[in-house]
């Protein structure tokens, strides 16, 4: 599911990126959804470990070309400055809200 480069200087496509992390959020809120009311189901808790973990990854991928989506990512941009209070705001996005 983490994207795949054909050269290290190429950067990935930011919103495919973000597709997948939209996808891999969603799958991991419904899994704790269902492991509120099923709290002893090992395979839900895997489901839940495998997804955090690839979507851990892809919010460090896209932190390093694009700059930080959540603050515990902050440290994976690039710079060798604080970048998550120079991010763009949702509201300052080219083109509008999508």
């Amino acid at each position: 599911m983490l994207m795949q480069q054909n050269c290290e200087c190429s950067k990935p496509d930011k919103e495919q990126m973000m597709c997948q992390i939209n996808e891999v959020s969603f799958a991991i809120n419904d899994i704790l959804l269902f492991l509120d009311t099923h709290p002893h189901n090992h395979e839900a808790m895997e489901f839940y470990r495998k997804y955090a973990r690839i979507r851990h990854d892809l919010l460090k991928e896209y932190a390093k070309y694009f700059g930080p989506l959540t603050v515990d990512t902050a440290y994976e941009s690039d710079e060798s400055k604080w970048q998550w209070v120079l991010q763009p705001w949702p509201w300052e996005n080219q083109g509008g809200g999508k």
